[in-house]
């Protein structure tokens, strides 16, 4: 039966990142030349030029120490532990050391008189976790691995998909289809063997954040949804850590440093979110590809300035980026005394459920939700039908129907029956429709649907359809809210036409 050996954070470089590495042998002697074997660049970290154990490594079998013991051949059983304990210097923690390899590697940092072999310890020495292997995640870990932080974490659950590739470089076309987190484990060892990678496949929620959080020195926020987006930003505050945000759409991006030295917090410069489906998704919105490059390496700047405590941080301040206009501006930010979990008196002092509190479905009642979905349709849609009013009230007590799905599949059926007493709304913006769309689908695109009720025709059934079904759901709400009493979506939109009816219809 194989025996865990236990590798210490300076030593995890050397094998390949892993903490625990298993192997057969019937003394302690046995095993570590095993190990050495496996790894030859850790030999020269725990053995001598004469072949003995360096005197500033011990080793423990089991919970005992073997110093007293001519350890190389201390008897080993199944079951037992083998951990390879570096010495404390000055009960500062491990003594951080540069191999020959790393020297070079890192030559033009250690020229810098910002950085020196000084700084660069610090960044070997230091830990980051990033929220999200995507868009921002792949530049922040490319560049922070390629400067040498020991340790670097990755939250995510996603797999690889082709159109990550336009903008998630951390992935190929051979990775497509396969989790993020083993294609970035991957790229990243090869960029660098001297960092520890650390992945959490699991979805980031109030349960796990803190515990996930708890060993990092510095968060970097890269997700794309509010829920998350809170989440991070609270568990940072509850645990003290610095949390360096950005976020992206079309052409537009913003970083920031949260919660550090004193500074605001995310909830300070955005206290509530907005509506559901207010803030289109780059899914929805798209995203210039090379623009979370731009602003992931923003926020990779950070976290390195923050490791080594150079420079001025974004802290205090929220950076702009047009990418068409190709200008920067700059806001001051303050800490909000009153914020609920960064303020004076704050009155989160634990994580909540974020779902809820983004007022996502399923967090209020259908009537809450319904009423909820479609206040936010109004504001979405132009706030066009303020003078409807009254009418709109009597809609909401008398004439609303909710709106019904239908699957690609079910309309598909309908379609090939001859069946006329429908019509396919679609409600993209005209270039998508360049892209693909439905055989007889009318074009009105969502911000233009108050505008153009007219031209839709009440007397027959109306399937609203976008992309993934999002847009579509909110108008098909909107329209049974103004007396339409036959409205349904398409469930999924095109993506789920494409996945359960026509393979070759081109998704984007």
């Amino acid at each position: 039966m194989p025996i865990i050996i236990h590798i210490p954070t300076p030593l995890r470089n050397y094998t390949g990142g892993e903490p625990r590495v298993l192997l057969d042998g019937r003394t302690v002697g046995e095993l570590l030349a095993g190990l050495t074997s496996a790894h030859p660049d850790l030999k020269r970290h725990l053995y001598s030029g004469e072949g003995t154990l360096r005197n500033f490594v011990n080793v423990y079998v089991n919970d005992d120490d073997i110093r007293h013991l001519d350890n190389e051949e201390t008897p080993v059983k199944d079951g037992d532990e083998i951990s390879i304990i570096p010495s404390i210097a000055g009960g500062s923690g491990a003594e951080i050391t540069l191999s020959n390899e790393e020297i070079q590697r890192y030559s033009r940092h250690l020229i810098m008189p910002e950085v020196t072999m000084e700084g660069q310890k610090k960044l070997k020495g230091a830990s980051v976790l990033l929220i999200g292997a995507g868009g921002l995640g792949s530049p922040m870990a490319l560049y922070l691995a390629a400067a040498g932080v020991g340790r670097i974490g990755l939250v995510d659950f996603d797999v690889v998909d082709y159109s990550n590739l336009q903008r998630q470089i951390l992935h190929g076309t051979s990775t497509v289809d396969r989790p993020k987190l083993e294609s970035a484990r991957n790229r990243l060892n090869d960029l660098n063997p001297h960092v520890e990678i650390k992945t959490y496949e699991v979805r980031l929620d109030s349960g796990n954040a803190l515990e996930i959080f708890r060993d990092y020195d510095v968060v970097a926020d890269g997700t794309d949804n509010f829920p998350t987006r809170y989440l991070v930003n609270d568990a940072c505050v509850l645990l003290n850590k610095p949390n360096v945000y950005g976020s992206i759409f079309r052409f537009e991006g913003q970083a920031s440093v949260f919660h550090y030295e004193g500074g605001p917090c995310y909830r300070c410069l955005y206290p509530e979110p907005p509506p559901p489906g207010l803030v289109p998704s780059c899914a929805e919105g798209g995203v210039l590809g090379i623009l979370p490059g731009l602003i992931g390496v923003i926020q990779a700047t950070e976290v390195v300035k923050i490791l080594m405590g150079i420079g001025e941080t974004l802290s205090g301040r929220l950076m702009l980026y047009d990418a068409l206009s190709m200008k920067f501006r700059e806001l001051k930010l303050r800490r909000n005394k009153d914020c609920p979990i960064c303020g004076d008196n704050p009155s989160i002092r634990e994580l909540i459920d974020y779902e809820e509190f983004c007022g996502l479905p399923g967090a209020q009642t259908d009537e809450d939700t319904n009423r909820e979905v479609y206040k936010m349709v109004e504001e979405q849609l132009g706030k066009r039908f303020a003078q409807q009013e009254e009418s709109v009230e009597a809609d909401e007590t008398s004439e609303f129907i909710m709106p019904g799905d239908i699957t690609a599949v079910q309309l598909k059926e309908r379609m090939d029956a001859g069946d006329d007493s429908f019509v396919i709304l679609d409600v993209r913006e005209p270039h998508e429709v360049q892209i693909c769309s439905l055989p007889g689908a009318v074009l009105i695109p969502m911000n233009e649907i108050p505008a153009r009720l007219a031209e839709i025709d009440h007397n027959k059934e109306i399937v609203c359809q976008c992309r993934i079904g999002a847009r579509s759901a909110q108008v098909a709400m909107y329209l049974a809210h103004q007396g339409f009493k036959k409205v349904k979506n398409l469930e999924g939109g095109l993506l789920a036409w494409a996945e359960d009816v026509d393979q070759e219809m081109p998704v984007y």
